[in-house]
């Protein structure tokens, strides 16, 4: 079955949560924050492939997600970034936004 038009729904993920953490120290009073920043979501990307000659595949499974962002810890640490999504498509395929 040859299939020349899919439809399908993507979303980068969304960033972790930074930390809300203050240092403690003997003999400092408020020693100053250290919570870390949250980690980047991940993003979405197309890659042209030469494995597919149809879009079948995505019409079958046509939602594609990233991973989220781990939340930043305590110590100024960071959190770490969601994995990508990747969408693996037919060499010479247009992608369109469909609310434009």
């Amino acid at each position: 079955m040859f299939v020349d038009e899919a439809v399908i729904r993507v979303k980068a993920g969304d960033g972790g949560n930074g930390c809300l953490a203050f240092r403690r120290e003997k003999f400092v009073p408020r020693g100053g924050p250290s919570g870390g920043d949250g980690g980047r979501g991940g993003d979405v990307v197309m890659v042209a492939s030469q494995h597919h000659n149809t879009l079948l595949h995505l019409r079958f499974n046509p939602e594609h997600t990233a991973q989220r962002g781990r939340h930043g810890e305590g110590s100024n640490r960071t959190g770490r970034r969601g994995e990508d999504a990747i969408v693996e498509v037919p060499v010479g395929t247009i992608a369109t936004d469909a609310d434009t």
